[in-house]
């Protein structure tokens, strides 16, 4: 999924087969876009939130979570020099109803420490 089309179809055209879809996570409504089955997981990679409008990260982790099964994982990785600082981070997880299970300092799981330059924080939507 991403807001620009060309990338889009570049997407489909390298990788066919699974769905891609052009829709802006601020405003993420999977059963308008034809899909109206939850995630089981959504990974938000390559500094997504980093690059999102300023301002809307609170509503993108909102639109996402609410398209997670219960009990489904929203993975987000981004650099902390970002401009989206970890408390604002966990704050807005909270407050769109997840937890943060676990935060490491990189893809590969590397244990997280204060200083890391990156952080992956694996979220949970609780069961209902």
């Amino acid at each position: 999924m991403d807001a620009d089309p060309a990338l889009v179809a570049a997407a489909r055209a390298d990788y066919p087969g699974p769905t891609w879809l052009v829709a802006d996570l601020a405003e993420l409504d999977l059963p308008a876009l034809g899909e109206p089955e939850p995630f089981d997981a959504a990974v938000l990679a390559g500094n997504v939130l980093a690059f999102v409008a300023v301002g809307t990260e609170p509503e993108v982790l909102r639109r996402v979570a609410t398209h997670l099964r219960p009990d489904g994982v929203l993975t987000v990785g981004f650099g902390t020099d970002r401009g989206y600082p970890l408390t604002a981070f966990d704050a807005d997880a909270v407050a769109a109803g997840l937890r943060v299970e676990q935060r490491f300092a990189t893809w590969d799981l590397r244990p997280w420490r204060d200083d890391a330059s990156f952080a992956v924080s694996v979220l949970r939507r609780p069961a209902d």
